[in-house]
């Protein structure tokens, strides 16, 4: 994402990707990677404030984590910081993120490990 790889990229995101922003709106493999290659969007750093991967099969896994980013968009230079969940399937012997949600935290958490 940093590099701004989208040939490298375009093969981590399977042809069916489709990512739910924290709003709602829907945006395509095709949509993500157009956004990347034209600069619309660029990520300055990025950093992961936490992963867990659970391999549901020997096909199928989902990934939730959260991140630290700094990102520049319409002339403007920001941090991001946001929790996401990955479904990631194994197709053809490699493994792709068939879609994702992305949540902006606020407030304190209602449920937590410890209650």
């Amino acid at each position: 994402m940093i590099a701004g790889d989208v040939d490298g990229l375009s093969g981590i995101f399977a042809e069916d990707y489709v990512q739910y922003d924290e709003s709602g709106n829907a945006c395509t493999k095709h949509d993500v990677l157009a956004k990347l290659a034209s600069g619309a969007i660029r990520f300055v750093s990025m950093f992961s404030t936490g992963r867990q991967i659970a391999i549901l099969r020997d096909n199928l896994a989902i990934v939730h984590g959260a991140e630290d980013d700094m990102v520049e968009q319409g002339g403007e230079r920001f941090p991001v910081r946001y929790g996401y969940t990955d479904v990631a399937m194994k197709r053809d012997g490699r493994w792709q993120i068939v879609g994702s949600q992305l949540a902006r935290p606020f407030g304190k958490a209602l449920l937590t490990a410890d209650r």
